[in-house]
């Protein structure tokens, strides 16, 4: 690889730097994630109440993705930065005033129409509920009248962490996240006595969740004089231009959730527990792909942005090739982790309590398939932000549409053979078909190429991979064998496994020649 210049390095460093603490801020965040998720396994396993918070949870959080982090952050993000680039702090904090006062006011009429035909949505996203009756879909439209004001809390939240990550204050909104889990932990453990059914606790608890995690970033906000104090402003040149980029961006980054949400449509048809198992094993696949895939593209997407506003066209490729190599160095041992070690990931995490054998079984399937397309979740993430930076939205809206489309197709094709597994497996499918057509999009607009030094990367890259996976089938055993340890023994076993895969990929990675350099430019 050719030696960087001195503002290169400097930039990859900060970028490099940038993403650790975004990294690390997840990883704290995501390990939470999934002491949550081993508590409420624990009280609840994969039930038909379990099912109904599971559908009462993520239809709000769909919506918050879609709508705030999907949308919303994409096309807020690169005007937001062009104003910090070439206005003053007045026309800031002005923007950012009319921003909160438009949002606010979608926010609060969205949440009283969800809140009012809770029902009805609970019919629409998991219609097998509303036909088999019974208490699944009432206790779904119950606790989704409560969790449903979450999406404009949280919502609100991703607005203020929009304006934290444009002023480089990265650590706070990753951080965020952990207030959700701490909550939901608290409320399984202590409230869940309290309610009857128990399983409501979890549904106050995602309430009051999405209330401190707003409270938490209002003072780092302030510090920069940006505390957002709501004005009208739908007519302003700013808001204008977030709205015309947010619409399409409505699908174009989030197709993935989209996906998601249509497993679960077709998975409320399924047996009970196919909801849960699609949960357990996207919640496993999500923890790569929050700490380290959503790390990156959080980190370059400000970047990327003043590199456009500047019209710094080399440095605008140099950045987004460095995230391309970064999700791969990263994505690839990850899904190839969850590939092999499916069983024994959820044994150690979730077999206990009412979580049977079975749903271990069925939660594999589904993990595996999902596994296979982390590389494409990841790069999706990342690529993506090369056409938002330069507040190109059409595009991928387009390809959005053709990935979401062949997913419908393979959704009903693969449902047949593989259950619950095959809607997880089209998911995939139809994430690689994204993330190379965004690619694609990308190399014939001219904006990214391929940087020098990737035929000895990929070389690498293989080489490393191959030595982990050999060594993770070698060291692993039956998973009869997981199943009948106790908690400290599958810890002991999973600790030597993730042990000896990181250090052989990295010992290999070393050897073939690979420095911290050559990730820094």
């Amino acid at each position: 690889m050719e030696a960087p210049v001195p503002e290169q390095k400097t930039r990859s460093v900060g970028l490099l730097r940038s993403s650790s603490v975004v990294g690390l801020m997840t990883m704290l965040s995501r390990v939470l994630g999934l002491v949550r998720d081993v508590v409420i396994a624990g009280y609840f396993g994969a039930s038909g109440s379990a099912d109904a918070f599971f559908v009462a949870f993520k239809i709000p959080n769909f919506l918050r993705r879609l709508f705030a982090e999907g949308a919303f952050s994409q096309a807020f993000v690169p005007v937001l930065s062009e104003y910090r680039s070439q206005r003053d702090l007045a026309a800031v904090q002005q923007l950012v005033h009319r921003v909160a006062g438009s949002l606010g006011s979608v926010l609060m009429l969205v949440t009283l129409l969800g809140v009012i035909g809770a029902p009805l949505l609970a019919a629409l996203f998991a219609p097998g509920f509303y036909l088999a009756g019974g208490d699944k879909f009432e206790l779904a439209a119950q606790m989704l009248r409560i969790t449903f004001p979450y999406l404009m809390l949280i919502s609100l939240t991703a607005f203020c962490g929009a304006i934290l990550n444009a002023y480089g204050r990265f650590a706070i909104p990753a951080f965020t996240p952990v207030l959700l889990n701490l909550t939901l932990i608290g409320s399984a453990v202590l409230l869940s006595p309290l309610f009857d059914p128990p399983i409501l606790a979890l549904a106050w608890g995602v309430f009051m969740a999405g209330a401190l995690q707003l409270l938490f970033q209002l003072p780092f906000l302030a510090r920069l004089q940006l505390l957002p104090i709501p004005q009208r402003g739908w007519r302003d040149e700013g808001v204008q231009r977030i709205l015309r980029l947010m619409l399409p961006a409505l699908f174009g980054v989030s197709v993935a959730q989209i996906n998601l949400l249509l497993d679960t449509v077709l998975a409320s048809f399924l047996q009970t527990g196919s909801v849960s198992w699609l949960y357990y094993s996207d919640r496993l696949s999500e923890l790569p792909l929050g700490v380290f895939g959503i790390a990156i593209a959080t980190v370059i997407l400000p970047s990327l942005s003043r590199r456009h506003a500047e019209q710094s066209s080399e440095h605008f490729r140099q950045t987004l090739d460095w995230g391309v190599r970064m999700v791969l160095l990263i994505g690839v041992p990850a899904a190839l982790a969850l590939v092999v070690l499916a069983e024994p990931l959820l044994v150690t995490l979730f077999h206990y309590g009412e979580m049977s054998a079975l749903d271990i079984e069925m939660s594999a399937r589904s993990l595996r398939a999902y596994g296979l397309g982390l590389v494409a979740f990841m790069l999706i993430k990342v690529v993506a932000t090369g056409f938002f930076s330069r507040q190109d939205t059409k595009t991928p809206v387009k390809i959005a549409m053709q990935a979401m489309a062949a997913n419908m197709v393979l959704n009903l094709i693969l449902i047949w053979p593989l259950a619950h597994a095959g809607l997880a497996l089209a998911t995939t499918l139809s994430a690689y078909m994204n993330a190379v057509l965004l690619l694609r999009g990308l190399l014939q607009a001219g904006v990214f190429s391929w940087q020098p030094g990737w035929r000895i990367f990929v070389m690498r890259l293989v080489a490393a991979s191959g030595a982990l996976c050999v060594l993770l089938i070698w060291l692993n055993t039956p998973t009869e064998q997981w199943l009948a340890a106790g908690l400290w023994q599958r810890v002991q076993w999973m600790s030597v496994l993730v042990a000896g895969g990181l250090g052989i990929y990295l010992l290999v990675l070393v050897a073939c020649g690979l420095r911290l350099r050559h990730l820094r430019g």
